[in-house]
């Protein structure tokens, strides 16, 4: 799957991840919004954070998680 987390540049010129919404987490994991909030009530899904009354996913921690999900084994 490509990496499609914006990037953007700090006052300081090093490069950071942008903060995903809700939205953008679903388009990229192509699951419905629904699902991320259930998996967050759950404490199943990718880490998500409160920005003000607002959910925000750090891509780093939706790429970790998702990579934590294909920890099975098909060859079995």
């Amino acid at each position: 799957m490509p990496n499609t987390s914006p990037r953007s540049a700090s006052a300081d010129g090093a490069e950071r991840c942008a903060l995903a919404t809700p939205a953008e987490v679903a388009a990229y994991l192509g699951v419905p919004a629904k699902t991320l909030y259930q998996w967050k009530y759950r404490g199943t899904g990718p880490n998500v954070h409160k920005v003000g009354r607002h959910l925000r996913y750090r891509w780093s921690e939706v790429d970790a998680w998702l990579n934590a999900q294909a920890t099975y084994d098909l060859a079995g």
